[in-house]
Parts: C-alpha cells; structure tokens; sequence
C-alpha cells in the first residue's frame, strides 16, 4: 500500500488546475451567475432598449422628445439671430452714413430721390404762390376798405399771411407741390425717405414760414429763412425745412 494518499496525487497537465474545464457553480448556489453563460443579460420589463431604467418624474430625468429644452427649430425666436455679434466687429459698408452723396453738385438726400432743387427755381416759385395769394387777398378785402388807407392795407396783408398760411399747408398735405412748385417743377419731401410731406410735417414747414412774419419779424422774416438754406450743408434746408424735416428736390 502506497504511503500517497490519492488526494494529495497532482492533477493532469503539469500539476494546476485546468480552468477552462471547470464547471460552474450550480445555479442557486453562493457564486452562481444569475444568467446561464453565452446569454445576454435582459433588461428589466419597463426599461428602455440600453437597459436604463424608465423615468421616475424625477426633474433630473431626461426630457423626452418635443420638451421645450429641446434645441429649437429653425426660424424660432430662440435662434441666433444673423449678423449677431456683429457690432463688436467692423461696421457694414455704409453704416452711419444714411444718405450717400451722389454724383453731381446737388445729390438726392436718399438713394433713389430726384437731386435737390434749384435755388432760383425755388426763390420763383416761392415768389408765384406769394404774389398770387396776396391778388387774391386784396381782391377780398377791397369791398369792405380802401387799400389806399392802412387799416386797408394792414387788413389786406393779415388776410393775405391767414390765407398763405391755409394755402400751403393744405397744398404740401396733398402732394407736396404748390401752384409755383408744380410750375417749377419742385415739390416738398420728406427726408428720411423721399415721400410725400405728412400732414403734420406740412402744416409744421407752412407755420414756421408765416407766423414768425406775421408775429414779430415782419418780411425781414423771409431773407433771413431763405439765406440760413443757403448755407445748410448738404440738403440745403431753410429754418421751416429743419423745423418739419423736409427738403425740396427736383420733379424734372
């Protein structure tokens, strides 16, 4: 009888265990895997296909699809707007110069509008609508005094500033043009755009051309309104051109 017991003999293979031919646990048993080896793992019922639990309600949860956490869609207030960050870099050709000089000596104020008008064609038309009111005004008021008195003619000139006064503003209101600016091919627009004079505008460039003659300056009122036009740079605007914030240009 051999003095080895058999369970102290050396296993096959050199003496180590051979791994590979190692059975595993029974299933139930402490070490036992919870899935037969070579099967994938099954996600929980409820869970999505990479095995993450379903959400909880909890606010840190990943907002589904359509959340409004989502990245907005094209075209959405949310978006960059374009050219943003723009000021911090260099200005667009043109910036802070809205109304580009033109070719020529009397360039439109805006692209597109006709060039300035002429200072003779506006000093004839100026005298056309100023001469015709004060005919028709002295026609009014001959029945009732003689123009050889003066209250006659005080009475006549009042009448005829009222009705100058009325006349351009209602005319400029219309189409920017008085009977002399239709003549003159001139008419009044507004610089900021080249439209038609608003009402407001109108009845602010008629205004300031009467009242202050008519209140305290007399016709010392008119040389000194049309001179401060001929030396404004570069829309040539007299006192009641600034005052409404028009200018006149040329129709031919």
């Amino acid at each position: 009888m051999s003095s080895h017991d058999s369970a102290g003999q050396e296993p096959e293979g050199g003496g180590k265990p051979s791994f590979d031919k190692q059975q595993p646990p029974a299933e139930g048993t402490p070490g036992a895997p919870s899935e037969p080896y070579g099967e994938p793992r099954q996600p929980p019922p409820g869970a999505g296909p990479t095995g993450a639990p379903p959400p909880s309600g909890s606010p840190y949860d990943t907002p589904p699809s359509g959340s409004p956490y989502d990245t907005p869609p094209s075209g959405s207030p949310y978006d960059t707007p374009p050219g943003y960050g723009a000021q911090y870099g260099a200005p667009p050709p043109g910036y802070g110069a809205p109304y580009p000089p033109g070719p020529g000596a009397a360039p439109g104020p805006v692209p597109g509008m006709p060039p300035l008008g002429s200072w003779p064609n506006r000093i004839v038309a100026k005298l056309i609508d100023y001469i015709g009111i004060q005919v028709i005004a002295a026609l009014i008021v001959l029945p009732f005094a003689s123009l050889g008195r003066q209250d006659g003619y005080v009475g006549a000139t009042w009448l005829g500033y009222a009705l100058y006064l009325v006349y351009e503003g209602v005319m400029l209101s219309r189409d920017g043009q008085t009977v002399g600016k239709k003549l003159m091919k001139l008419r009044v627009a507004m610089l900021i755009d080249g439209s038609g004079p608003t009402g407001a505008a109108a009845w602010t460039r008629a205004a300031v051309f009467v009242v202050p003659a008519l209140v305290c300056c007399g016709l010392l009122w008119w040389p000194v309104n049309g001179l401060f036009g001929v030396f404004d740079k570069p829309y040539r605007q007299c006192i009641h051109d600034k005052a409404a914030k028009t200018v006149v240009v040329s129709t031919a």
